[in-house]
């Protein structure tokens, strides 16, 4: 039998020697490299074309969910397995958009990340315990209301709209969302894109009419700004 073939991609030195020693003496599983960035995370599954790519969502340079993205369409025969600390409903959603095949939080036991690799591998989609009895849930009961404002973004793009809504130029958006001012402005450029703007004025304009920008914790917004000037 051939070994499956596996990368791992997490910013954490601890994290990835933990998992190499964990995974590389894993019958059937060989651990071919590593990955510290997103970007690297892609080079490494366009050049070596490995069977699984295990993903953490916080990555630098480029995150877990933008990696995911590009190595579903570059490298299609990777099958993307997102580990990660969080269980926010959103992340699992645009994971799983984005085309991972899996979504597990950090702390499961070694034989469900094991078969976990193997079952993605094989073509099938697997949730850890505990994000897919949540995710069922919300499928079968949504709840009032539910569903997204302007859901042709994604949750990340939502929160930089909003604050490019209420004013705030690409550096404070940065700092205030944690980013670096290039991911900023990658993220205006796919909102301008998937909203047919191609101006932030415009982008403002829409933003603020699907209630954007609008926080009552925060300063309110200024005057919309004339998209035509």
């Amino acid at each position: 039998m051939t070994a499956l073939r596996l990368v791992l991609a997490d910013d954490h030195p601890v994290v990835r020697a933990g998992l190499t020693a964990l995974l590389g003496s894993t019958v059937g599983v060989d651990v071919v490299a590593e990955a510290s960035t997103g970007q690297e995370a892609v080079r490494q599954a366009v050049l070596l074309r490995p069977d699984v790519l295990v993903m953490d969502l916080q990555m630098p340079d480029l995150d877990g969910v933008a990696a995911t993205r590009q190595i579903t369409r570059l490298a299609p025969g990777t099958a993307v397995l997102v580990l990660s600390m969080s269980d926010d409903d959103d992340d699992v959603r645009e994971a799983m958009r984005a085309g991972a095949r899996g979504y597990l939080l950090k702390g499961a036991a070694q034989d469900v990340l094991v078969r976990a690799i193997f079952d993605v591998a094989a073509g099938g989609t697997v949730f850890g315990p505990g994000v897919g009895t949540r995710l069922l849930a919300r499928l079968l009961d949504p709840g009032p209301g539910a569903g997204p404002v302007l859901p042709v973004l994604t949750s990340r793009e939502r929160q930089v709209l909003d604050l490019v809504a209420e004013g705030l130029a690409n550096p404070a958006v940065a700092v205030r969302l944690g980013l670096s001012g290039k991911t900023v402005g990658n993220h205006l450029s796919s909102i301008f894109a998937k909203l047919d703007v191609d101006s932030r004025p415009r982008a403002i304009v829409v933003a603020r009419d699907a209630g954007l920008g609008r926080n009552p914790g925060r300063p309110g917004p200024g005057p919309v700004p004339n998209p035509d000037r």
